[in-house]
């Protein structure tokens, strides 16, 4: 009788009388050259046995090819579309500032934690006629630019969400202007504009049509052009409005022969650095010189730079979840399909197969389905940019009409991601089936272990209370550690996955009862199948958890913003009304000055307050400034523990909140130095400490204090009082009809104020959710696929079953119900962790101790009927497939 014995690492199995194992130094053991020749061929005869299981078993890596190609499609889609945006900028930038060779600007800019583009003061044109003497000077205009919101056929302003609406003058010299004519005219007389042809086709606007541009004083203008930007219809959703140089310097600038800089163009045979040389001596010490090709990286930068960096950044940060979520589903799939070829691998340990060729045959089959996956994926990515460049312009988005860009980082890198995920998750399964003793050949079965390990479970509670007191400690401690808080997190994470047999066991016994009482024997069967391999079942719901968790962190995180804007709102504001319009930092043009007066001239208001924004060098540092009438402030914001008093501020004092008097040591009556961007530096006293208001910001000046060192003078909000007895529809009636002429800015109650603040919100929501939806589309086929293989391990079962009498229906019913256990698991867990790590979020961001934690009942409950449901519908082709079995055939199985 033939013995078969597992020697261990590197030693073979032995009959009597037959050769000894090799390395045992027998007579009759092959030399060198015939051990390499065995070890080769044994390798090749374990690839040729790994490439016929995938031909041979190619539905059981059908979740994991999905997985993957999802996955990767995403990173290649994402990558190659930003390499044709980054190219499509970089074309459009270059044509717009082809002709401009130099750039002569003020060299104050104050940057401020708002506007990392920070703000320049404009330049006294008076130097003009200088720079065009110059040698080496083709020709110099002034460009006039600020902030100017257009108004649609339709009444509504066009663009300002986000994306800046320009105005500026309509540069005669074509190689200098940054826009081209495209249609019509250029202005010629007061009242004249051009528009880029991109923001007319939003507002539906034609050449001869007459609409309001908002400076934020209203302009009555009559369209006579349209004019492209390097090329394309406009700079993105950028809106321009080109005027006669009188107009631009009277709307846009703090006075006459201003601008915001001088383009100069050099003659035949002067270089850029040559002529900003010549230009450097007779420029004022206040102003500088640079290359065009220095603006236009500049802009570059600002518009394409930044947006992409965040663009992209955002959807790998996506594509990274997803592909974190197929790691889990492509691990317990080549777990399954290990633990179904114990006998196959033990076989082959014990005719001779080393450790290392096992090892190495399992992972070829995890290296062969990544490739493909990866190379359909990348595919699959070129044609997802490819459909969003035509989506795109639908929406107004500068995407390129040429050729895709393809970079060999975007070629090679998801593709190497794919493969490496594939064989990442493949690793411990190959590690286990390399382990495999020759023995297990003679077993009937391989059967896994119900039971969890005592061990594992108390490893995973000691793991889960130290991450969950370090997650806790770094968000709730004092002071907050984002990045400790973020450890624990990790380690919560973790916990969770060596719980999860555990808890997989608990969660099944009690959500299974009520389905064993509701289905009787069917559904007592789903939750013992469910039951028979706790850390199978755990595996199986720990990539839904996983997606589930993430969704349930953003929308934890994202109600707690918009309750803590909502409440920052309420208890800040304290007029009847607000009128806002989007500010310059939203791109917008904000509200005219103009309209505090009009609007508290009305019979129905008592108090009507503009509050503005301006910029400063405190300490060394760019502030925002508050400006707004000091001594009136009080009777539209709820300010609170007020030391000194608002309403002496006067030209030379000064509000600040107490976090910032405390961080320098201020006090009422301490001197402040405020540097403004046109050079001047002026000492203020402190005479108001207050509790930090958020619309009264840090620091609060006076507007007669503000008014010398204005640029394009705006307001960011209107407060406004009624007057006693006034219904509060009469005044919001009275005061939407007062602001109509100025543009229609918006004009809300209290309570729509906060709810409109927070709007935002809920838009950023709506994309995480659209972006999550392919993590929770991996995780749905990772628990279909498992459940597919399950089946097919349990074919004789299910035959016997059908044999005693279980109809078809009964079996679909049982795999279902086993599939929403799974699921009901996975969401369940996700809930719990997500809601965790959402408070942690909240609280580790929460640096001023002022936020509020919010749990939306309503949008969880629907986060969790979306994660059950996703567990029905994977279950319902692999309960279709198990009907279907033919009950002779499946019975005698093995």
């Amino acid at each position: 009788m033939t013995t078969v014995t597992d020697h261990g690492p590197g030693q073979g199995s032995r009959a009597p009388g037959g050769p000894a194992p090799e390395g045992h130094g027998h007579p009759a053991s092959p030399g060198p050259y015939g051990r390499a020749r065995t070890r080769r061929a044994g390798a090749l005869a374990a690839l040729r046995l790994s490439l016929a299981s995938l031909r041979t078993h190619k539905r059981r890596f059908t979740g994991t090819f999905a997985a993957v190609l999802l996955g990767v499609s995403f990173v290649a889609g994402t990558l190659v579309m930003g390499d044709t945006l980054r190219a499509s900028f970089d074309t459009m930038f270059g044509n717009a500032a082809a002709g401009t060779d130099a750039v002569v600007r003020s060299d104050s800019v104050i940057t401020t934690a708002g506007n990392a583009q920070g703000t320049r003061q404009p330049i006294d044109t008076g130097v003009l006629g200088r720079i065009r003497e110059v040698p080496g000077v083709a020709a110099a205009e002034p460009s006039v630019e600020g902030m100017g919101q257009i108004i649609g056929a339709d009444g509504k302003p066009v663009g300002g969400q986000g994306p800046p609406t320009l105005a500026g003058n309509w540069i005669d010299d074509p190689e200098l202007n940054p826009y081209t004519l495209a249609q019509g005219r250029a202005p010629a007389r007061s009242g004249e504009a051009v528009l880029n042809k991109g923001a007319a086709r939003r507002g539906g606007l034609h050449i001869g049509d007459t609409t309001t541009l908002r400076t934020p004083d209203p302009v009555r203008v009559k369209i006579v052009g349209l004019a492209s930007f390097g090329g394309q219809d406009g700079m993105g959703q950028v809106t321009f409005a080109g005027l006669t140089l009188g107009d631009a310097e009277r709307y846009l600038m703090p006075g006459k022969d201003r601008a915001a800089s001088i383009q100069v163009r050099a003659s035949e045979g002067t270089g850029q650095q040559e002529l900003v040389n010549a230009l450097k001596p007779v420029l004022p010490k206040s102003a500088e010189a640079v290359t065009g090709q220095r603006v236009a990286e500049e802009d570059q930068e600002m518009i394409s730079g930044q947006f992409l960096t965040l663009f992209t950044s955002l959807l790998l940060v996506f594509s990274g979840i997803a592909l974190l979520v197929a790691v889990f589903s492509i691990h317990n799939t080549f777990a399954i399909v290990i633990a179904q070829r114990t006998r196959e691998n033990a076989l082959l340990r014990a005719l001779g197969a080393s450790r290392r060729q096992v090892l190495g045959a399992t992972l070829t089959e995890a290296v062969v389905v990544g490739l493909v996956a990866s190379a359909a994926g990348l595919a699959g990515g070129i044609g997802i940019a490819a459909g969003l460049q035509a989506l795109f312009p639908a929406v107004g988005f500068p995407f390129p009409e040429g050729s895709l860009v393809v970079s060999a980082l975007s070629m090679a890198l998801p593709p190497a991601v794919g493969v490496l995920v594939c064989v990442s998750s493949a690793l411990l399964p190959a590690v286990r089936a390399s382990r495999t003793a020759p023995l297990a050949a003679l077993r009937e079965t391989s059967a896994e272990r119900t039971r969890v390990p005592r061990v594992r479970t108390l490893a995973g509670a000691l793991l889960a209370a130290a991450g969950a007191g370090t997650t806790v400690l770094g968000a709730a401690g004092d002071p907050r550690s984002v990045w400790l808080a973020g450890a624990g997190a990790v380690a919560v994470f973790a916990a969770f996955l060596v719980l999860g047999p555990a808890a997989a066991s608990a969660a099944v016994r009690v959500l299974g009862r009520p389905v064993a009482r509701l289905r009787g024997v069917t559904g007592a069967l789903a939750q013992r199948n469910a039951l028979r391999s706790p850390k199978r079942t755990a595996a199986t719901a720990t990539a839904l958890m996983t997606g589930v968790a993430v969704v349930s962190l953003f929308t934890v995180f994202a109600s707690s913003t918009k309750a803590t804007m909502d409440a920052a709102v309420s208890r800040s504001f304290a007029g009847d009304v607000a009128v806002s319009a989007p500010a310059f930092g939203a791109g917008g043009s904000g509200l005219s000055p103009k309209l505090a007066s009009r609007v508290e001239a009305l019979p129905e208001v008592s108090t009507a307050l503009g509050l503005g924004k301006g910029v400063a060098r405190v300490e060394g540092g760019g502030k925002e400034l508050t400006v707004a009438d000091p001594a009136r402030l009080r009777d539209v914001l709820q300010l609170t523990g007020v030391h000194g008093s608002f309403g002496s501020l006067g030209t030379d004092g000064l509000a600040v909140s107490a976090d910032e008097a405390d961080k320098h040591g201020w006090h009422t009556g301490s001197a402040v130095e405020l540097a403004f961007t046109d050079g001047d530096r002026e000492r203020f006293t402190v005479r108001a400490v207050f509790d930090r208001n958020e619309l009264a910001g840090d620091y609060v000046i006076g507007r007669h204090a503000w008014q010398p060192h204005r640029t394009q003078d705006s307001d960011t909000l209107l407060a406004v009082v009624f007057a006693d007895g006034v219904a509060p529809e009469d005044g919001k009636a009275a005061v939407s009809e007062a602001v109509r002429p100025y543009g229609g800015p918006s004009v809300q109650t209290r309570e729509e104020y906060a709810e409109s603040s927070a709007a935002g919100i809920d838009m950023m929501l709506t994309l995480v959710y659209a972006l999550l939806a392919l993590a929770v589309l991996i995780a749905l086929l990772g628990i279909a696929n498992t459940l597919t293989l399950a089946l097919h391990e349990r074919t004789r079962e299910l035959g016997l079953l059908r044999a005693v009498g279980q109809t078809r229906a009964q079996l679909r019913a049982m795999v279902r119900w086993e599939s929403l256990l799974t699921a009901a698991f996975g969401t369940l867990g996700g809930l719990l962790l997500g809601g965790f790590l959402g408070w942690a979020l909240v609280r580790a961001a929460d640096s001023a101790g002022t936020a509020a934690f919010e749990l939306p009942p309503g949008r969880l409950a629907l986060v969790a009927l979306v994660g059950v449901a996703a567990g029905l519908v994977a279950g319902l082709r692999p309960a279709r497939r198990a009907a279907r079995l033919n009950v002779l055939r499946a019975v005698a199985s093995e």
